[in-house]
């Protein structure tokens, strides 16, 4: 069969290429660090050229993008694309980015990391940090069914068929679930992170229904059931990304900058890329073309059909590109260049199999590095190897593998160091997520330990910031470290050196971090509908709309941490009030998530009272949105708006006065089957711990009777949460009520059995920081 040569190279992308879906011969799908989705048309067949447009421009990288067939709703198909914004977006092909999506698929709290359609494009299905897969009905948009029980991020899922959904996850295991969320199997077999899956053809000679791929730098094939009936060997570093192709062969990309197919059990073409990392794979399943996205912003199409590959001054110059690439010394282990063979070892020998690497000596006393490539037959030149910014030249041994680096890392006092290892050629992302995974570390620590890293081994190869972006959640759940973002002015910190003590929790919490942009366009494509349903009467006018705009400057003003009294922010919030309560329940998303932002950026929203003389407490109770399990974002955005409230004094005062009022909501909302409603009532509990136990209320009589039925609530929270942060916070919020004196501490004990949550707590989370503040707690009740 003939070997896969470049058909184009797509370049407009301004950072790493992160996901890629061939829905057509004429059509490729990209999504890339630098926000943007681009849909790529073909103009001409040959050499192939593409006209490139942008199909969505977010706030964050995009990591994944995936399309649904067309449909008599959707005769063009959709896009569907996730990344660090938490939001997964859907949109027509054809759409201008400025204009509405179709959908924006909320309930994921991390980062979307991966996507797929089922073959009929029935279901969407993603993949989350959050530690949990998501299944979407097309066209309803709503969630379906979360699928769950996972013990880390979720960095892989496959829509295999109507009945199966197979996840790869971080803790190496897969699971396969039905699309209505049951878990039916569990595999463990793989040695470390699972980042990648696909089908295998029916006919493959393996038997084989489904393929994973990982850290590990091994393709495993699986059957549906479990069994496991080969690997493949030949990556020698992470796999990220798995394809199928019409001729039954697989596909893999990888950190070890190639792309290969396997035929049957054997590699049997290699294609280095100049770049670190191939990020991903996705095939054309009417040509059989491949594209790949890499880290030097780049997507690749490669074709067999010679009627479909570039020009050979293209082929030439990617060719040379590849030749002309330096390779990381640490990339390729020890080389002592007295000991390599000359280039006359080229003419000499041949490789042994395909993708096999050499290093020869070459004549200007550099050290080349060679590909086998069993096509050809001959050694292809990959790169020179160069030695690394900051590498002192020794090595050190971890566990029978050389490193650059192995930092002694102090966690916890009294324990032995963690030994955290590094080499200067790896992602300081990866190492640290690895590092994270292996100690069964809290991700919170991910940012920090990219920044460790990068700051103590003098690289400095991936800016980054050190500092939160202005409003992320404290405890990490909305901010995660990002590759590649070059604002790096502020200092590195390093890892703390023992674990500090949490209790009391002294600061307000908050969550700040939103989309201006989406939530007004959003707003204004519901109040486009509103008179097509029925509801012309309350939609907005031209001139509120002109007023949400109007607020949209000061209100980022707010967030950033300028709260102030302006009448555009007063005017907004009357508006969202306005929205809350006369449009219909299932349209008022958006204006739930501004007025969580307004509670922070205005005092205006705790003085708001309406007609009838209503808080925003009450103006929600009325609303009934807290009498809706089924719109669970809804009830989240609000109990996030009343935890937002203690950032102004007047907030805190309008919390403290309705503490019966939003107890009672909450209480009847439910927690225990949302992970997010769950987090959001945990914070707000957090919040008003931190002001009960405040020097201006600690001596209030009502504190003590408010404090115990908030450690009444949780301890019951406690033992029914599931997800760790959730845990975590329900227990810094019942850890701070127990300074309020020995009369909390005694009910905590005595009434509400705290030491029994305490120990679910441990069964549930068995993370250092579930540890750290439950010992924190006993000795406080000793």
């Amino acid at each position: 069969m003939a070997a896969f040569q470049l058909s184009a190279s797509l370049e407009e992308h301004e950072d790493d290429v992160r996901g890629v879906a061939f829905p057509s011969p004429k059509c490729v799908l990209t999504a890339s660090r630098d926000a943007t989705v681009r849909v790529w048309k073909l103009l001409e067949q040959s050499p192939p050229q593409y006209d490139c447009s942008i199909s969505s421009h977010g706030s964050s990288f995009i990591n994944a993008v995936a399309y649904c067939n067309p449909t008599k709703g959707f005769p063009d198909g959709l896009i569907v694309s996730g990344g660090k914004d938490t939001v997964i977006e859907v949109r027509e092909p054809g759409r201008e980015p400025d204009s509405n999506a179709e959908a924006l698929l909320l309930g994921h709290a991390h980062n979307v990391c991966a996507l797929d359609v089922d073959s009929d494009s029935t279901y969407v299905v993603s993949g989350s940090w959050d530690s949990s897969a998501r299944v979407w009905k097309v066209g309803k948009w709503e969630c379906d069914a979360v699928l769950e029980g996972h013990q880390g991020s979720v960095w892989a899922v496959l829509a295999y068929n109507h009945d199966n959904i197979i996840t790869g996850c971080a803790d190496q295991v897969i699971r396969i679930f039905s699309p209505t969320g049951k878990l039916l199997h569990t595999i463990k077999g793989s040695t470390d992170v699972v980042r990648a899956l696909c089908r295998v053809a029916s006919d493959h000679p393996s038997g084989a229904d489904f393929a994973s791929a990982g850290n590990d730098g091994i393709i495993r094939l699986w059957k549906l059931g479990g069994q496991q009936v080969g690997e493949l060997h030949g990556h020698e570093s992470f796999i990220y990304s798995l394809a199928s192709l019409p001729t039954g062969e697989l596909v893999s990309a990888g950190e070890d900058r190639t792309l290969r197919i396997w035929k049957d059990t054997e590699c049997v073409q290699t294609i280095t890329h100049p770049a670190i990392s191939v990020w991903t794979v996705a095939v054309c399943a009417e040509t059989g073309d491949i594209v790949t996205g890499a880290s030097d912003k780049k997507a690749r199409i490669f074709s067999r059909d010679v009627k479909r590959q570039a020009s050979p001054e293209a082929i030439h110059a990617f060719d040379e590109s590849v030749q002309s690439s330096s390779i990381p010394k640490q990339q390729v282990g020890d080389v002592q260049k007295d000991k390599l063979p000359g280039p006359e070892f080229l003419q000499q020998k041949s490789g042994t199999k395909e993708g096999q690497i050499i290093m020869i000596r070459e004549d200007n006393g550099s050290v080349g590095a060679y590909q086998w490539s069993q096509g050809a037959q001959s050694w292809m030149s990959v790169g020179t190897v160069v030695d690394a910014v900051g590498s002192s030249g020794k090595k050190t041994d971890h566990l029978g593998k050389d490193y650059d680096f192995v930092f002694d890392v102090d966690i916890e006092d009294g324990k032995p160091p963690l030994k955290l290892p590094y080499n200067l050629s790896q992602n300081p992302y990866e190492a640290a997520t690895k590092f994270i995974q292996d100690n069964e570390l809290p991700m919170t620590y991910l940012d920090q330990v990219a920044n460790f890293i990068t700051s103590n081994t003098q690289g400095a190869t991936l800016g980054q910031s050190s500092q939160a972006p202005a409003g992320s959640d404290p405890y990490g759940t909305e901010s995660r470290y990002r590759p590649g973002d070059q604002s790096s002015a502020a200092p590195v910190p390093s890892l703390p050196t023992s674990r500090p003590k949490v209790l009391p929790q002294t600061t307000y919490l908050s969550i700040k971090t939103a989309n201006l942009r989406t939530i007004r366009k959003k707003i204004g494509e519901l109040n486009e509908q509103l008179p097509n349903e029925g509801y012309g009467d309350v939609a907005l006018n031209p001139s509120q709309i002109a007023s949400l705009d109007t607020m949209i400057k000061p209100l980022e003003q707010g967030l950033a941490g300028d709260v102030q009294a302006n009448g555009a922010l007063a005017e907004g919030v009357d508006l969202v009030m306005q929205m809350m309560m006369a449009w219909p329940a299932s349209q008022r998303l958006p204006a739930l998530d501004l007025l969580r932002l307004l509670a922070i950026a205005t005092p205006a929203t705790a003085a708001y009272r309406s007609p009838e003389g209503k808080t925003v407490v009450g103006v929600l109770e009325s609303s009934k949105v807290f009498e809706d399990p089924d719109r669970p974002n809804h009830i989240m955005l609000a109990v996030r708006a009343f935890s937002n409230l203690f950032e102004t004094s007047e907030g805190r005062a309008l919390a403290d006065e309705s503490f019966g009022e939003i107890r009672t909501l909450i209480r009847a909302s439910g927690t225990a089957s949302n992970r997010n409603l769950t987090i959001a009532i945990t914070t707000l509990y957090v919040n008003y711990a931190v002001l009960l136990t405040s020097s201006s209320y600690a001596s209030r009589p009502a504190s003590m009777d408010k404090g115990q039925s908030l450690t009444d609530d949780l301890t019951t929270i406690i033992r029914r949460a599931v997800d760790s942060e959730a845990v975590y916070r329900g227990l810094v919020a019942a850890g701070t009520l127990l300074s309020l004196g020995d009369e909390i501490q005694l009910a905590a004990k005595e009434i509400y059995d705290l030491e029994g949550a305490l120990k679910k707590a441990e069964q549930t989370a068995k993370e250092p920081r579930i540890k750290g503040v439950v010992e924190e707690i006993r000795a406080i009740l000793k």
